[in-house]
């Protein structure tokens, strides 16, 4: 006989872990006890070896599904003569190792009693079992049992207990667990009144099926949803939300309901109908039935299945496709508190649909695009990923918080091998974003127990997170954008050597002061060296070029074409163009070597977008208009490289005379993603064989487009180069607070060893 304290450390609390090591050591006749301390779970354990061995393979290597094991340890202690295996009580302030487990939707096994009229959690929207529900968005501390998170407020009836207390059972210490009788309840207010229960449901339906607006509580905020074939559904929507055009995602019942809207491939269906439950953008079919104003002018639509029952209960009434987009106004962060919600939202909305079991911390969907091929590009990580971990290749020797940057805020904590980033935040131009930016560091430091000791940041001193960390008094590691940009890449696929990045972006602070965007880095984790770039170009007006691509456009025209050309041209773009064409003559703007805006830029002289109401509006525009030509139909443009320097000027040449001879628009974007793309891999199989390179990392948020992403990667691939694109962190600045900590632990660690 021997006794050992098996540690298993990771996503180990809440998704069933404990209930799994007892039914099996219960079936191994092993005596002992199994609980969960601040470090993760903890397993003393005593029998013949043999016996303790298999408990130690199951639970290396047959965790259940929604569990993570990062670490396995063993130690030996004497034996005690315990007779039976029991689940101890939480060990509290022991430790601060613990990873929360992320939200996900009902299983299989809810959802069958959902829908049973004999079962009693029948038509309840908040059931839930070891296997699936709120985690993350719940947890207000560590470690994970039922007093640490909202459902504190719910006592659980005898009928639940007796669930939760058995081992058996599917709910065995499932801390989420409710049924009518005990759990939180419906709730609805309009103008007209109010309701409670299955009524409330019965209402918003209601107000649905009539052409209205209402906001509905999800598992991480509030969504605002109209029926998607209703165009003036639609229009109210977007009026009363500003958003004039940005494309809203839509909700159906079922796989069979997408399959009606959007050709899936079987990497989109699995990803559909996973518990993780995320928004997927796939190409639509020519007859779904959804209003035009859903997705203006583009090709694609963003699908979901239900992610909560709640969701559920409600596709099921209404009977057709809802859109499901963020509850918030226009660049404020998702609304998730009901307060909240019935002051900001109710005035945009025909009625609120909330419920009283509190959100902790509001987390957005998660976004997948579907490119060719099956490959699946994160856009948007938030709702059923965070927080899972990310592999820190080189461990940092000192806790390390990483702030990000202005754009698609994330925030980041490393300690030792393992990597925390927070949910999708939004823009810190707004204080309500910056709001909650700071309450996301707040609370990945509350649920690690870890006071971090160094601030990884930004270059660009403008940034609030960089503000933050200069008044944040933890030693400061500053990390240039693009490097951040092109180390999260690496951080993802675990690479340490040196690799040629291509960062393509909008606009990030140079080492020389100037904005760069389109750049090509030799560049590891600790250092980079910048050994090529986009020839700059003036981005006329600074802020104002990003919202009105035509001045790109005029500046790219005089940069490349000379003044006599962007004047002849000038006037068909913009009224104010001999003011903007002046500035630009007067070499008073600021010089940028951005992708992104030379984007803008195609995508405004083919009159495609002069004006955007959201961010990336005309470039997304442009590559929709480019997946519409057929290859065979396209121009073969070349681009000039001279030495290290990309020069575009003859694809803004073909543009021109392309439109002047009568070509189609859809032809001529797609003949600018075929020229670019050719340069951009001539130049990088160029400079990593001088280099002595191997490898390419693709990272920036030109890199959503999967047109030209594909193109590159496909002439990089037929060049004998690798490619390394991002799959589970966002190409875009998303993954920017990723790539920061990498950096910094990297940096960290070299001095450690230093210092040795």
């Amino acid at each position: 006989m021997e006794r050992w304290r098996i540690r298993v450390r990771g996503t180990v609390q809440g998704v069933g872990f404990r209930p799994f090591v007892y039914r099996r050591a219960v079936a191994l006749q092993l005596s002992g006890r199994v609980g969960n301390d601040g470090e993760g779970v903890v397993v003393d354990v005593e029998g013949p070896r043999e016996t303790l061995t298999a408990l130690l393979h199951a639970v290396r290597s047959q965790a259940p599904a929604l569990a993570l094991v990062e670490q396995v340890a063993v130690e030996r202690l004497p034996v005690t003569g315990d007779r039976g295996f029991v689940i101890a009580p939480t060990v509290t302030g022991a430790g601060t190792d613990v990873r929360v487990s992320a939200d996900v939707a009902p299983c299989e096994a809810c959802l069958r009693e959902l829908g049973d009229a004999d079962d009693r959690r029948f038509g309840y929207p908040f059931l839930n079992c070891t296997d699936c529900g709120p985690r993350y968005t719940i947890v207000r501390n560590v470690p994970y049992d039922r007093a640490s998170t909202t459902m504190s407020d719910f006592p659980l009836c005898a009928r639940c207990q007796q669930e939760y207390d058995d081992p058996a059972d599917r709910r065995f210490h499932a801390q989420p667990t409710a049924c009518p009788d005990c759990g939180p309840r419906l709730w609805w207010r309009e103008e007209q009144g109010s309701a409670e229960g299955p009524s409330a449901l019965d209402a918003a339906a209601r107000v649905l099926g009539s052409g209205g607006v209402v906001a509905v509580k999800g598992v991480g905020g509030y969504h605002l949803a109209c029926d998607a074939g209703d165009e003036r559904a639609l229009t109210l929507l977007r009026r009363r939300k500003n958003r004039p055009d940005k494309p809203f995602a839509v909700m159906v019942g079922d796989l069979s309901a997408a399959e009606e809207l959007c050709v899936l491939s079987s990497s989109a269906r699995a990803a559909l109908t996973s518990l993780r439950r995320p928004i997927v953008l796939a190409p639509r079919r020519s007859r779904a039935s959804v209003a035009p104003g859903v997705a203006p002018g583009l090709p694609e639509l963003g699908v979901a299945l239900p992610s909560s029952g709640l969701h559920v209960l409600l596709l099921a009434a209404v009977h057709r496709p809802v859109v499901m987009t963020s509850g918030n106004r226009s660049g404020e962060p998702l609304v998730h508190d009901d307060a909240e919600a019935l002051d900001v939202l109710g005035p945009l909305v025909d009625g609120v649909l909330g419920h009283d079991r509190p959100i902790h911390v509001g987390v957005d969907d998660s976004v997948l695009r579907s490119a060719p091929g099956g490959r699946l590009q994160m856009t948007r990580r938030a709702r059923g990923w965070v927080p899972q971990p990310v592999r820190l290749t080189v461990a940092s020797p000192h806790p390390v918080l990483a702030v990000g940057a202005q754009l698609k805020s994330t925030v980041a904590l490393a300690r030792g091998n393992s990597l925390t980033v927070s949910q999708h935040l939004g823009d810190l131009d707004d204080w309500p974003t910056y709001g909650a930016f700071t309450s996301a560091i707040g609370h990945l430091i509350r649920l690690s127990g870890v006071q971090p000791t160094v601030v990884a940041h930004d270059l660009h001193p403008d940034y609030r997170s960089t503000a933050w960390a200069q008044e944040s008094g933890l030693t400061r590691i500053g990390v240039q954008h693009h490097h951040a940009h092109v180390a999260a890449c690496l951080v993802e696929h675990r690479i340490t050597t040196k690799v040629l990045g291509i960062a393509f972006d909008g606009t990030g602070l140079g080492t020389d002061g100037t904005l760069w965007g389109g750049e090509f880095l030799l560049a590891d984790l600790l250092d980079f060296e910048r050994v090529g770039h986009l020839v700059p170009a003036q981005q006329p007006g600074g802020d104002a070029a990003v919202r009105e691509p035509w001045r790109m456009a005029l500046s790219w025209l005089h940069r490349a074409l000379g003044p006599d050309v962007a004047a002849e041209h000038g006037a068909r773009l913009d009224g104010r163009w001999a003011a903007v064409l002046s500035l630009v003559a007067s070499g008073r703007s600021p010089e940028t070597s951005s992708a992104g805006r030379l984007f803008d830029a195609a995508a405004a002289l083919l009159g495609i977008r002069s004006i955007v109401s959201y961010e990336g509006q005309a470039a997304i525009e442009l590559e929709a208009c480019a997946r519409k030509a057929t290859a065979s139909r396209t121009p073969e443009w070349d681009v000039d490289v001279r030495g290290s320097v990309l020069d575009p000027a003859p694809l803004l040449l073909g543009l021109v005379d392309g439109r002047s001879r009568g070509l189609g628009v859809d032809v001529l974007a797609a003949a600018f993603h075929r020229g670019l793309a050719s340069g951009t891999a001539r130049l990088a199989v160029d400079l990593a064989e001088l280099h002595d390179v191997d490898t390419v990392a693709l990272s920036g948020g030109v890199f959503q487009n999967v047109v030209f992403s594909d193109l590159l990667a496909d002439q990089l691939r037929r060049a004998g180069l690798r490619v390394l694109m991002h799959e589970h962190l966002p190409p875009h600045d998303g993954s920017i607070s990723a790539g920061q900590a990498g950096v910094a632990a990297a940096r960290l660690a070299t001095e450690g060893r230093r210092n040795a």
